[in-house]
């Protein structure tokens, strides 16, 4: 039996089964469970929820007379509530300057990460995972994805060493909620493709430490070790209730290649189903743009060119074709020379053109000096500047590119 309740009547013993607010005002990563620290009670009275939905039937009832009511009856009163709201809608999924939705995508990726890192905790104490409650989080990452591909794609890549496995899953997801777009993937297989793509590499919660941490080249052994993460992951998920198939797919599937050279199946072209070779581009870029422990990452645009060359046996072709457009051949964050000979680096993509993004340029290689920063949108009318090369940002020594363009001092996770 469902009752909603104050959360000052929460006790020990009782099955928490939904909050009454959004995922981001709570401490929890997912609901469906039995409160057995009393901690997590101070957490929720330490939070912004106000109620709670618990399931008398798999835990504790209140003390009090407070009424129950039917499942039929709360599900009615859910489906008003959810009618309001989306009555009074403000997600704003119109598009949105990367500026403006900046700030939003970032406390959206903090508080992903800190659900990722709990269903990794969770994973290692052996505990059955419960995709559940990260169901809100994709629809939030996605509704970012919706207003700006590239704002929260892009902050997620400005990860640092320690965080590289959980926001790495943060940033496949939403990459594969934007390469589903581009796709023209219906809504549902676009929800299911975030999905994949946070849960693709739980297996990794399984992985000795030092291991998954080496700040060198993994010996045969050692790679042997993280080549069971896939197989892994698809145990620990295949332990839940109700996991997506596509989900189970992309999490075993996402480092087959095309030629069969991949594993854990050695699965070829046609074998490997469209999602999960969604999966292997978006987490390939991923890996090569992010800071490592044995190594910096690579400039996007190169990383881009990279790819494309081991496109062939590696990535199906019309999927990587999807995902530069997705991205643009000059991604957020690649540094670039323009017919002027000034340096810049691009803020956001124009929708008019893969070659012509807007470019904030910051440096003169003609006088070899810094310039006071200048937006150019080069798809306008009239704009005669455009990129004539990609540039190492290790050559110049650049130490502020993810400033320049997100406006970030630091990162905000």
């Amino acid at each position: 039996m469902l009752k909603k309740i104050n959360v000052d009547q929460l006790t020990v013993g009782m099955h928490l089964k939904e909050f009454c607010g959004s995922w981001m005002e709570h401490p929890f990563w997912r609901t469906g469970f039995v409160i057995t620290d009393p901690k997590d009670i101070a957490a929720v009275l330490g939070s912004s929820i106000k109620e709670v939905w618990i399931d008398t039937s798999k835990g504790l009832d209140t003390s009090g007379s407070t009424p129950s009511v039917t499942e039929a009856e709360s599900e009615a009163q859910v489906e008003q509530q959810l009618q309001q709201l989306a009555a009074t809608d403000q997600r704003e999924l119109a598009p949105v300057s990367i500026g403006a939705e900046l700030e939003r995508a970032a406390k959206i990726c903090f508080q992903s990460k800190q659900a990722v890192i709990s269903m990794f905790q969770e994973a290692r104490m052996g505990k059955a995972v419960d995709i559940g409650g990260a169901q809100q989080l994709v629809e939030d990452i996605s509704d970012s994805v919706a207003r700006n591909p590239g704002a929260l794609i892009s902050l997620a890549r400005l990860k640092t060493v320690d965080d590289y496995t959980y926001m790495h899953s943060v940033a496949v997801c939403a990459m594969m909620v934007g390469l589903s777009k581009q796709l023209g993937l219906d809504e549902a297989q676009t929800r299911s493709a975030g999905m994949a793509g946070l849960m693709h590499d739980l297996g990794k919660a399984l992985m000795p430490m030092e291991v998954l941490n080496k700040p060198g080249k993994l010996s045969p052994a050692e790679f042997n070790v993280i080549k069971t993460h896939p197989s892994e992951g698809h145990r620990l998920l295949s332990s839940g209730d109700k996991v997506d198939a596509l989900v189970l797919d992309v999490c075993l599937h996402h480092h087959e290649k095309t030629d069969g050279s991949g594993y854990p199946k050695g699965l070829k072209a046609d074998e490997i189903s469209l999602f999960a070779k969604m999966g292997a581009v978006c987490d390939v870029y991923d890996a090569i743009t992010s800071n490592r422990p044995y190594k910096s990452g690579w400039d996007p645009a190169e990383s881009l060119r990279k790819m494309a060359e081991w496109a062939n046996g590696h990535f199906d072709g019309k999927v990587f074709q999807a995902f530069v457009k997705s991205l643009g051949i000059y991604p957020i964050g690649s540094l670039v020379k323009l017919t002027s000979g000034r340096l810049g680096v691009v803020v956001e993509q124009t929708g008019k053109s893969l070659t012509t993004p807007s470019v904030k340029v910051f440096f003169s290689t003609k006088s070899n000096l810094r310039i006071p920063p200048e937006v150019i949108d080069l798809s306008l009318p009239g704009v005669t500047e455009k990129i004539v090369s990609r540039e190492d940002p290790a050559k110049w020594r650049f130490t502020d590119l993810n400033e320049l363009w997100s406006g970030f001092n630091k990162t905000h996770w």
